[in-house]
C-alpha cells in the first residue's frame, strides 16, 4: 500500500503552496516583500503622485522601494498599508499580441503589496493581497482575501458515494494514489486516523493574512476572484469567478481558466485547464487534466490528463487517461486506474431508486462505456480490466468479472434468461478489437505530461494477467456441467446478470491462454536478452529452474511452468513467442481491416477518404516493431544453442 504518510508528509515539507504562504505570514521587517528595505514617500513624490490623479487619505502607511519612481503611477486610490516596488519595464505581455508597461493605472488598491515591475490595470479593487514581481492584474472588478483564508484547501469530497462513506479531505498536491487509499480503505482506521491528522495540519498551514498573485501570473477580464491563490505562471482570463481555490502553476506548466469558466472551492494542478464555461465546483483537477466546453465536474477529483467536456462527472474519483468528451453522465462512480472512455449519452449514474443516492460504480481499468448505455448502481467492473459495454446496453446491478471482454445486447432470447440480461464474449476485447488496445497502450505513453505521479502503462503486467488466470479457470467448467448457454453466477461465477453461450466460453478460454502464455514468454525473452547482454549466456539454460529477487520474472516463470510444463528448451519457447507475435501483428491489421471493410460498404467513398489498415502508422509500427522482434529472437537463439 502507498505510505500515505510519507507521501503527505513530502507535501508538507516541500509544498511551494506553503513556502509562499510562510512568506507572508511570516514576515521579516516591514514588508513581505520586501523586509525592511522599504521607505515611506518623500514630499515630491506625493505630489507627484496627487498631480497624476491618485489619492491616498493617509499616504504615510504607503511604504516604496529605495529606487521606486512615481512616474508610472496613475489615476489609483490606496488606502490602508501598502507597499509598492519599482516600475521599469515597458513590455509586459498581456495577450493577444497586447503589450503594456508596467505600473499602476485606474486601479482601487487597499492594503495589498505589489512587486517589483507587475502590473494593475482597470482594476475596480484588489484588496488584501500580495502581487508579485511581474505579474499582471488587469480589467477585473474584484479582486480579495480574506485575512486568514485557506483558500479552501481541506474541503472533504464525498468520492464515490454522494451521501458519504468514502470521504477525502483535499490538499493542493494530492494525487489519485492517495486519494484511491483513503477512499478504498475505510476499515483501516489507523491509516484513516494518520491522514485526517496530516491533512488537518496542511490546512492550519494553509491560513495566510493575504491572498497572492505568484510572479509572472496573468490575472485579466474577470468580474470576481476573492481567496484565491495564483500560482507562478498561472492564467485567469475572461473566467466568470474564482473562488476559494488554489492554482497550482509553473511557467512551463501553466494552469489556466478561460472563456467562461467557473471555478470554486477548488484546485488547478500543473497544466490543468477549465476552459470554454466549464464549471469545476468542489473538485480537483490533478496535472494536466482539463474541464471544457461546459463541462462539470463537481466534488470529484479528475486524474492527470484526464478530462471533462459537455458532460457531468459528480462525487466521482476518475484516474489517468479517461476520456469524457461528450454529453454524458458519470455519478459516484470509483475509477482510480482509469484509462478509459465514456461515448456520448452514457448514463453512468442510476444510483439511486427513489433513495438516498447512496449507491457507487466500480469502474475497471480502461473500460470503456459505448453511446447511450445506462448503468445501474451498484456495479462492480474492477475485474474485468479493458472491457467494453456496447452501445445502447442497460446493465443491471451486478458484480463482473472477465477482462477484456464485450458486454452486448442479447442477440437472442434464452430461455431461462430474464429479458434485461446481456450477452457477453470474454475476451473479445483482445480476439477481435486488438488494434484498440495496443493503441491505447502506445498512445497513453507518448501523451503522458505528468511528472509527479506515476503510472504504469503496460496492459499485460502481473495484477492483469492474474485477472486472466483467475477468469480462465472459472471457465474451464466440468464435463457434466456443460450447456449451450450459462446464465447468471450459477455455474460460472463472476457473469453477474448476463449471459455466455459455450461458443463464446470456448473462445474465451482460447484467448486468455493465448495472452497469459504472451505475457510469460516476453518475460522470457526479457531475461535471456539481459544474461546474454552482460556476457552470461552460459547461464540462460537454467533460467526456468533458479529462483531469484525478481517478483516480475518470478511470476512469470511460475507461468512459463505451468503453461509449458514438457516445453524446457529456450530456444523452442523463444520461436513460440515470435510465432505469437506475427500473429498479433496479424490481429492489431485484421482488427483496423474490418472497419475499412464495414465502412467501404457502406459509404461510398470510404477508401478515398480513410487511410487503409496497411498505411494505418500504428499497424505499420507494430509490423516493424514485430520483424524488430523476432530479428531479435533469431539472433538469441543462435547464441545460446
Amino acid at each position: 500500500m502507498l505510505d500515505i504518510q510519507n507521501v503527505v508528509g513530502e507535501a508538507l515539507r516541500t509544498s511551494d503552496f506553503l513556502s509562499e504562504i510562510r512568506k507572508v505570514n511570516e514576515q521579516s521587517g516591514r514588508s513581505i516583500l520586501f523586509g525592511d528595505g522599504v521607505r515611506p514617500l518623500t514630499d515630491a513624490e506625493i505630489k507627484t503622485l496627487e498631480s497624476q490623479r491618485n489619492a491616498c487619505p493617509d499616504w504615510k502607511r504607503v511604504l516604496v522601494v529605495s529606487d521606486f519612481s512615481p512616474r508610472m503611477i496613475y489615476n489609483c486610490y490606496f488606502a490602508g498599508d501598502c507597499v509598492l516596488g519599482h516600475f521599469s519595464k515597458m513590455d509586459n505581455a498581456l495577450g493577444d499580441g497586447v503589450i503594456i508597461p508596467a505600473g499602476l493605472f485606474d486601479a482601487v488598491i487597499l492594503n495589498c503589496e505589489i512587486g517589483h515591475n507587475a502590473t494593475l490595470h482597470q482594476v475596480g479593487q484588489i484588496s488584501n493581497y500580495v502581487v508579485q514581481s511581474d505579474a499582471i492584474v488587469a480589467n477585473v472588478r474584484h479582486l480579495a482575501a480574506n485575512p486568514g483564508t485557506n483558500f479552501g484547501v481541506g474541503r472533504v469530497l464525498p468520492l464515490a458515494n454522494e451521501v458519504g462513506g468514502r470521504e477525502v479531505a483535499v490538499y493542493p498536491e494530492i494525487t489519485i494514489g492517495v486519494a484511491d487509499a483513503i477512499a478504498r480503505n475505510r476499515n483501516d482506521k489507523r491509516l484513516q486516523e494518520a491522514y485526517t491528522g496530516l491533512t488537518n495540519t496542511y490546512t492550519q498551514r494553509a491560513q495566510s493574512k493575504k491572498g497572492i498573485v505568484c510572479s509572472g501570473a496573468k490575472v485579466l477580464n474577470t468580474p470576481k476572484i476573492v481567496d484565491t491563490f495564483v500560482g507562478p505562471g498561472a492564467i485567469i482570463d475572461g473566467a466568470s469567478a474564482v473562488i476559494r481555490s488554489v492554482l497550482l502553476s509553473l511557467p512551463d506548466e501553466k494552469s489556466k481558466v478561460l472563456h467562461g469558466a467557473y471555478v470554486c472551492d477548488s484546485v488547478l494542478q500543473w497544466g490543468s485547464d477549465a476552459d470554454t464555461m466549464a464549471l469545476v465546483d468542489r473538485s480537483v483537477l490533478c496535472e494536466h487534466s482539463h474541464a471544457e466546453r461546459h463541462g462539470k465536474a463537481t466534488d470529484s477529483i479528475v486524474g492527470p490528463n484526464s478530462g471533462v467536456a459537455e458532460g457531468e462527472l459528480t462525487a466521482s474519483l476518475l484516474g489517468p487517461f479517461v476520456g469524457f468528451h461528450h454529453q454524458s453522465l458519470l455519478i459516484a462512480a470509483y475509477w482510480p486506474e482509469g484509462k478509459g472512455n465514456v461515448g456520448y449519452g452514457a448514463n453512468v449514474g442510476s444510483n439511486h431508486t427513489a433513495k438516498a443516492p447512496d449507491q457507487e460504480i466500480w469502474c475497471g481499468e480502461g473500460t470503456f462505456f459505448g453511446l447511450s448505455v445506462n448503468i445501474k448502481f451498484p456495479c462492480n467492473f474492477s475485474r474485468a480490466p479493458y472491457s467494453i459495454l456496447a452501445t445502447g446496453v442497460t446493465c443491471l446491478p451486478q458484480t463482473f468479472e472477465f477482462p477484456f471482454s464485450l458486454i452486448n445486447t442479447p442477440a437472442e432470447q434464452i430461455s431461462g434468461a430474464s429479458p434485461s440480461y446481456n450477452e457477453v464474449f470474454p475476451g473479445w476485447v483482445l480476439s477481435d478489437n486488438l488494434y484498440m488496445v495496443m493503441r491505447n497502450e502506445g498512445k497513453y505513453k507518448k501523451r503522458n505530461k505528468a511528472k509527479r505521479e506515476q503510472f504504469v502503462f503496460d496492459v499485460f503486467r502481473p495484477d492483469v494477467v492474474d485477472l486472466m488466470i483467475d477468469a480462465r479457470r472459472r471457465l474451464d467448467v466440468k464435463p457434466d456441467q456443460k450447456k449451450d448457454y450459462y446464465i447468471g453466477d450459477k455455474v460460472i461465477k463472476g457473469l453477474g446478470k448476463n449471459y455466455l453461450s459455450d461458443k463464446n466460453r470456448l473462445a474465451g478460454l482460447e484467448t486468455y491462454t493465448f495472452y497469459i502464455r504472451y505475457y510469460a514468454l516476453k518475460g522470457l525473452l526479457r531475461v535471456v536478452s539481459e544474461l546474454v547482454a552482460g556476457g552470461k549466456t552460459s547461464e540462460v539454460g537454467r533460467v526456468l529452474g533458479a529462483s531469484t529477487s525478481d517478483a516480475q520474472w518470478e511470476h512469470e516463470r511460475r507461468i512459463l511452468s505451468a503453461e509449458f510444463p514438457n516445453h524446457k528448451k529456450i530456444g523452442d519457447l523463444l520461436s513460440r513467442l515470435a510465432d505469437m507475435q506475427t500473429q498479433i501483428a496479424s490481429d492489431v491489421e485484421n482488427s483496423k481491416q474490418k472497419d475499412d471493410e464495414r465502412g467501404a460498404r457502406i459509404i461510398p467513398d470510404y477508401a478515398d477518404s480513410h487511410t487503409p489498415a496497411a498505411q494505418d502508422s500504428f499497424v505499420r509500427e507494430t509490423r516493424e516493431s514485430t520483424a524488430a522482434l523476432k530479428r531479435k529472437i533469431s539472433e538469441l537463439i543462435a547464441l545460446i544453442q
